[in-house]
Parts: C-alpha cells; structure tokens; sequence
C-alpha cells in the first residue's frame, strides 16, 4: 500500500532518490542523444518512484554563453544588419532575453512530448535570479578562500570569438603531414603540417644559428633562442646574441633543458608572448615578451612591414621575406597537432591576458580520492582511468570570457582620486574588489586603501564567466544555495548522476569539485557515463553537418523538404545550409521522395549511430 505523507519532506522509510538533468543549452534542441538520456533517466526515475522513494528528478537549462550569443548575433546581423557594438551591452542584452523568450522553450515542449517525467513546476535556467546568486555567492567565498584568483599569462584565444577559451574547448586535430585546413576569415585554406627552418645571422661575426618552426609568422615575436645546455654543436654561442632580420632587436641565446636536441635543428626559437613552451622558457631566462597579434589575429607592434596583416597572410609573407633576405634553409612535412576551437572552428592562438582562474589542485586531489575509496563510483568502471589522468595532469581552470551574455565577474577594479594612495598595477590583482553588490566592493575597496568612499571609482570586469562555471553549480543552485532552504535540507546531495562521457571533465569533475568545496558533501554518489548517439560516418550530431535528427520527427516523421527548413531555421550561414543539405541527402536517402517519412530510415540506421 502507497505511504500516505503530506509532504515530499517529511522522512520516507523507504528511501529518497533525486537526480538532475545534465542541463541541455537553450540555444539547442533536442536530438537522439537527448533522448537516449532523456529514455535512461526517465526509466530509473520512474522505477524509483514505483518503489515507493521520495523522488525527484529536477528538470533545467542552460544559459549557454558563447553558443546564444553567437546565434543571436547572427540573427541582428542578418535581419537588422546590426552588430551588438552597434546596440550596446544592455539593448544586446534585451535582444538576447527576447530570443530566449522567444525560443527557448522548445526543448521543455519536446521532453514533455517524449513523456518525461520531470518535476516540471521546479524548471530552472542558469540565468534564473537564484541562480544568478548563487554564482556570485560562490565566486565570492572561493576568491575568500584563495581558489579563485587572477593572473597575467598566456590563455588559449579564439580570434573569431574575440575570447579565450578553456583547455577542454580545444580540439587537438593530428595531422600527419602537409594539409591545408579552412579557418573562419579566410577564403583561401591554411597550410599546416610543415617546419620551416631559417637562420638568424650571430651578432660581430658571419656565424649563423638555424632554427625551425611550424608557425613562421610567429618569428616576428622572437625575443630569444634555446639550446640544449649539453648540446656540444652550441655550446659556443651560449651567451651571445642573435639579430632578428626585420626589426631592430637582439636575441639571447640560453641554454635550457626543455630543448629536445633532436627535435628539428636542435636550436629552438623562443616566442614567450606566443607559445606554452616559450612561456615557461622565457620566464625562467627572464626573456622579453612581446605581443604580436591582437585579439582579432592582426599582426601588430613588430615595427615591420607585416603590421596589420592577417596572422594567416603574414605567414606566407614572411617566408618570401626570409627568402629575399637569403636566410631560408628549407621545408619539410612535420607530423603536429593543430588546436581548434571548439566552438569557433577558429585555430586557436595563445595570448597573454590577465583573467580570473579556478585554482584546481587541492579540488583535483580529493576528486581522485573519493573515487579511489570508493565513495564516488564512476560506471562503467573503464572511465576511472581517463579520470585519474586527467585530474593528475591538470592546470587551473580559466574562468573570464569577453562575451556580454552570462554571469558578469562580481570583481571590480579600483581607481582612487587621492594623492596619498597608491595603487597597485592596472592588471595586479590587487588592483581589484571582489563583493556580492557594488555597494559591498565600495566598503571593502574604502577599508583596504584607507581613503573615503567619495573619493573612489569602481568600474565591474566587462567579462562574464565560463558557462561551467554556473552548470558546476547546479546540483545545490536549483535548491537556493547559498539560503538555508528545505528543499536544500531534503534533496541535496542527490544519489546518482547519468550523462554523457563526453562532459566526464567539462561538468562532473567540475560538480565534484564544487560540491566538495562549497557544501562539503559529494553532489552525488554514483555517475552512470552513457554512449553517444553517432552518425553513420562516426561523427556526433552537429546543425553544420545535417545529421542531426530531432526525436519527434521520429515520432510523427517528417520530409526531406521539412529538414531543409529546419536548417533555414537553426540559424546556420548560408554555406553551413547548404553543406548540411547535402549530409541530409547522404544520410537520408530515401526521404528525397517528398511522401516518405524519416521514421523508418532512422530505425534501420539506429544500430551503428552507439559508441
């Protein structure tokens, strides 16, 4: 006989169950791999609940940040002819909330006609007003307690979206050799794939160094060159200096153990501003860094004639200039892995900008132990050793993105029209407030530089933060947190996690991570990893490819021209529509006959879309 309770929070003997939506972007809709998951969690909530538990499964959505605000400016730039810098954040903004008003709820309509059983009254989007609490509330105290801090250094830059990106964004594309890629801004393909070697001519004497490199236009940045300290071939020019051919500028030779000595010449052009390697190399040789690209990828500030060219153009243009100079030494295909953003398809260029990071040492480590224990099952149990690798091999989480939707940084920079007080750098973090309102930042700015509150300027970091940030959040920011609600009380922490392996790092280590920080307690004490729904090319469901298949075509089917208007409709550049009409016809054969539905086609391919 069913327990009769008056409410979901008084104690069941027979047990609570609560789970929460991997929170699906709102930019999106959903297709087959929404609804494996969507069929999976809803079987074991419902199986739950027959058993007679106190069960929750708390549906939501996410805010999305680079992916909504790319859509909706492509959609101001195609109807209106506008960019957001023509509106200004706030109209941006507004443009933004009106899209999602607009659209956003197609996801909710196709989960409830797949028969979902969610808690649909308890619907959250990261941007909800709670939520949007939550994140500063969490924000402020990890800066309190020393994991959120900010740092002038390199961070991956996509140029297209004018912002960096984390570590997990980067697609890293193993090319063999020689190959040209497209990249957005481009019309004619980049090469890649190929190490050119030149020579740079040895200050007060006709010797030469040759050095040799798979971004040639990066030389432009050159402040150093490296050779091994046991490499008898440069012993000699240790300590000596290089002439860089096109500007007026000598380059140290150091000696450092990180060259590989048989790895290309032997002898290592250091570009710090530029490379992951040549930073470290540089700070520890205390070479100059200069920045020679900007955030668009226009070569700049080398005072050659390259300024202004397209990073790209530059790079052609500088090897017929190395030509000219005599200085050319050869090419030669060189196997090499090419970072793509994600998001952008853009290469990715590191840059040096002061951002806001997740320190994430201590967090990683007791992430490994909890799994380690026993306390955290990961299923199945063959993903435990990507987990451990990755979280002994990870660096801080750069948190800052120079968009305008999402969660602003509550961090705001101090500037202090008093003669006696002395500010620190315009990039030193201590330059900055860290509070929950403006009026909180004011006070502590006033208390930390002992001058009146009159006399004092705030102005809040323009970046937003991560996306992750805000999903990490998730499992306790549906319940109030940081407010002592009962439903925090009753439902947190939760009993299992199912989702794709595809975001094993990008969102559950992240939940682990804030979870054990902030509330002290594992989100969760179980994670259930699915497959991913592929196509029959092997490739994961994408709008630009056209094989995306929306659950309820398969429900009610649809023609061949009914796809085609969905792709008009996703917002896709006229290329994108056209090479995705093109994957439909590959893909869906038979539905080229305008009476034939998609149903039977996406049962007989079902079967090789699992990995």
């Amino acid at each position: 006989m069913p327990l009769q309770r008056k409410s979901a929070y008084e104690d069941n003997p027979r047990g609570k169950f609560m789970m929460v939506i991997p929170p699906p972007n709102v930019t999106g809709s959903c297709h087959l791999g929404h609804a494996l998951f969507n069929s999976i969690q809803d079987a074991i909530t419902r199986w739950h609940r027959m058993k007679g538990r106190t069960t929750l499964w708390n549906p939501g959505c996410d805010h999305a940040g680079i992916a909504t605000q790319v859509v909706v400016e492509k959609r101001l730039k195609r109807e209106k002819g506008l960019s957001r810098h023509d509106l200004g954040r706030e109209k941006f903004i507004e443009e933004v909330w009106k899209w999602k008003n607009e659209k956003g709820d197609r996801i909710y309509h196709q989960l409830k006609i797949m028969g979902s059983s969610y808690d649909w009254d308890r619907a959250c989007f990261t941007m909800d007003p709670k939520m949007c609490k939550a994140v500063t509330e969490a924000f402020v105290r990890l800066h309190e307690e020393g994991d959120i801090y900010r740092s002038n250094r390199l961070v991956n830059w996509s140029c297209t979206l004018k912002s960096a990106i984390s570590d997990m964004e980067v697609n890293k594309e193993e090319i063999p050799g020689r190959k040209f890629l497209k990249v957005p801004g481009y019309q004619k393909e980049v090469e890649f794939g190929v190490l050119v070697s030149f020579a740079y001519k040895i200050e007060g004497s006709d010797d030469e160094i040759v050095v040799a490199t798979t971004r040639i236009e990066t030389m432009l940045g050159d402040t150093g060159i490296a050779v091994h300290p046991e490499d008898e071939r440069y012993k000699r020019f240790v300590g000596r200096h290089a002439l860089h051919p096109f500007c007026d500028r000598k380059l140290p030779i150091v000696a450092d153990d990180f060259v590989e000595r048989d790895f290309g010449t032997g002898a290592v052009k250091i570009t710090p501003a530029h490379d992951f390697n040549d930073y470290d190399c540089g700070k520890r040789n205390n070479l100059l860094f200069i920045g020679i690209i900007t955030d668009d990828g226009i070569i700049a500030n080398t005072s050659t004639g390259f300024d202004g060219m397209k990073r790209f153009d530059a790079r052609p243009a500088v090897l017929d200039a190395l030509k000219e100079k005599g200085l050319y030494r050869g090419t030669k295909e060189n196997p090499m892995i090419v970072p793509i953003c994600s998001r952008s398809k853009d290469i990715v260029e590191p840059l040096i900008k002061p951002q806001w990071y997740v320190g994430c040492g201590e967090m990683a480590s007791n992430a490994i132990k909890v799994v380690k224990s026993g306390e955290l099952k990961i299923i199945p149990k063959l993903h435990e050793k990507t987990w451990f690798n990755w979280l002994e091999n990870i660096r801080d989480w750069c948190i800052s993105r120079q968009l305008w939707w999402g969660h602003r940084i509550p961090a705001y920079k101090v500037s202090v029209s008093d003669p006696l007080v002395v500010l620190p750098g315009e990039d030193e973090e201590g330059r900055w407030i860290v509070a929950r309102t403006e009026e909180e930042a004011l006070e502590k700015a006033a208390k930390k530089f002992n001058t009146d509150k009159s006399k004092i300027r705030l102005d809040q970091d323009e970046d937003v933060l991560d996306t992750w940030f805000s999903s990490a959040l998730f499992p306790f920011s549906i319940f109030g947190w940081p407010d002592k609600t009962e439903d925090l009380e009753c439902f947190y922490p939760g009993n299992l996690l199912e989702t794709g392996h595809d975001i094993l790092f990008f969102w559950v280590a992240r939940m682990i991570f804030f979870g054990q920080r902030l509330m002290g307690k594992l989100p969760f004490t179980e994670v259930y990893l699915h497959s991913l729904v592929r196509d029959a090319h092997g490739r994961k469901m994408s709008k630009s490819l056209g094989n995306v298949i929306d659950p309820l075509d398969v429900i009610y089917g649809v023609t061949l021209e009914g796809l085609y208007k969905m792709l008009v409709e996703a917002n896709l550049d006229p290329k994108e529509i056209e090479r995705a009409k093109a994957g439909q016809v590959r893909v869906i054969p038979v539905a080229k006959q305008p009476d034939n539905i998609c149903v039977c086609i996406v049962a007989g391919r079902l079967s090789q879309w699992y990995s």
